[in-house]
């Protein structure tokens, strides 16, 4: 797989990964991905080209190609990457996998839940439940 060239796609499972997932994100000039934290996975992002501007609850910075950083599980992990550039961005995700996975989305007053995504022999449950 190639990070430059390749479409954007889910790529761990496609490459063997059992615990592991991977997805190449390509972003639009003022697209972004939801401010969100997990339950139960961590995830790491690496920018490969553009403009990017992450959040986190310490604030907002820009990203470099190659910058690398680490959500960890919980809400000192929450993040959202937009594209402040004038040409799409492309960041690669990589993140442990849970079954069953929780994901809170703060600017939303939202809570998703997933289920069953792992196996084989039960259809996958995805939902959102109230915010206590």
């Amino acid at each position: 797989m190639n990070l430059l060239d390749d479409e954007p796609q889910r790529f761990g499972e496609a490459l063997g990964a059992t615990l592991w997932g991977g997805t190449l994100w390509e972003l639009a000039p003022g697209e972004s991905s939801p401010y969100h934290w997990h339950y139960g996975e961590e995830e790491c992002a690496i920018a490969l080209t553009g403009r990017l501007t992450l959040r986190t609850p310490e604030g907002e910075r820009e990203m470099a190609p190659w910058d690398i950083v680490w959500f960890p599980r919980g809400e000192k992990g929450a993040h959202q990457v937009r594209n402040d550039g004038d040409r799409p961005a492309r960041i690669v995700m990589f993140s442990t996998c849970s079954d069953p996975e929780v994901v809170v989305y703060p600017d939303e007053d939202k809570v998703g839940v997933i289920a069953d995504w792992s196996r084989d022999d039960r259809s996958t449950f995805r939902g959102w439940v109230e915010p206590r």
